[in-house]
């Protein structure tokens, strides 16, 4: 199956190009893991890119953090517009696949509920309430993946990532107060997940797709917290956790780490590893094992590929690219 992967100078694009060894590569940046330079923007290179092709993993996007150096109007471009010209491309070549990745940010507004409220409990029944251009755009092209699929029978799956970017947390509060990898294991329990794991969701995904033809799932660790415990967690998030894993506390104690006082959403998986027969392994549990062991609690894929950045300047947090 020759498979056609956008984005795939970045982060996750060259994470899959690894995994997928005879993918073809398409970026606007040159890199060893891309063989077409060029734009998703540009409609006569996304023909002539899907030429022979016979599934697409569409990873290329402008991402939140460049919702404070790119215009709208260049989000609407490149999410948007890229997206249909890769889409209704794809139809015309006679694709058999598509999987696009979308983002948990989609979901915006909704992940953050009221003073007093319980954390929220986000599936993919939540109704998306987009929080900047971004969002916007993000849940724009997942609804022309809808349409395309409608339209056309292309069969097309969405996947919407939680966290896996190694940079650094963007919260000036947070960063202050706790160590980097810290930050990252506690976040597994509800808001983040490996790349090894996001690589290998985009894997079963596509030998997935035929059959399913269309759905949107959550791509995030399996959390280990229940519905019941929405009210608890965010009120004492370490009083829950201590319960479910005695021994953490001696662990995080070892290390000067904190687990955080309390969580507002949890990300919730069960659809993905159902359906897409997905099994992530990179979870709070795996990480403390490995803490324990007095190893990286990270996938070799995840060291591996390191910070790739989003800017070619340096732009707070972000790493250069």
């Amino acid at each position: 199956m020759r498979i056609l992967v956008t984005g795939s100078s970045g982060h996750l694009g060259e994470a899959l190009m690894r995994v997928l060894p005879d993918a073809v590569g398409l970026d606007l940046l040159a890199s060893p893991t891309t063989a077409i330079v060029g734009s998703i923007v540009d409609r006569d290179c996304v023909r002539s890119a899907l030429a022979g092709v016979d599934a697409v993993i569409h990873t290329a996007t402008l991402h939140k953090p460049h919702v404070g150096s790119h215009s709208r109007s260049e989000f609407v471009d490149t999410n948007i517009t890229g997206t249909l010209n890769l889409l209704e491309e794809a139809v015309r070549a006679g694709v058999s696949r598509f999987v696009f990745t979308s983002t948990t940010s989609a979901f915006g507004r909704a992940l953050a509920p009221a003073d007093g409220e319980p954390a929220a409990w986000i599936t993919e029944e939540v109704r998306p309430v987009p929080r900047n251009i971004y969002g916007v755009t993000k849940t724009a092209a997942e609804d022309l993946c809808e349409l395309v699929w409608r339209d056309h029978g292309l069969p097309c799956l969405i996947l919407r990532t939680s966290r896996f970017f190694p940079e650094s947390d963007d919260r000036d509060e947070v960063r202050s107060t706790y160590p980097d990898m810290n930050i990252k294991v506690n976040e597994l329990l509800y808001r983040r997940a490996d790349i090894e794991d996001v690589v290998s969701a985009h894997v079963c995904a596509l030998e997935r797709a035929p059959e399913i033809r269309f759905g949107r799932y959550v791509i995030s660790a399996t959390t280990p917290f229940a519905r019941s415990d929405a009210t608890a967690i965010r009120a004492d998030l370490p009083g829950v956790v201590s319960r479910l894993y005695p021994g953490y506390r001696e662990i995080y104690a070892e290390r000067g780490w904190q687990m955080f006082p309390s969580i507002e959403r949890v990300y919730v998986n069960l659809r993905a590893r159902e359906e897409l027969g997905w099994e992530p392994r990179y979870d709070f549990r795996e990480s403390l094992d490995r803490l324990a062991r007095g190893e990286d609690p990270r996938s070799r894929l995840a060291r591996e590929i390191g910070a790739k950045g989003y800017h070619a300047e340096s732009t707070g947090v972000y790493t250069v690219r």
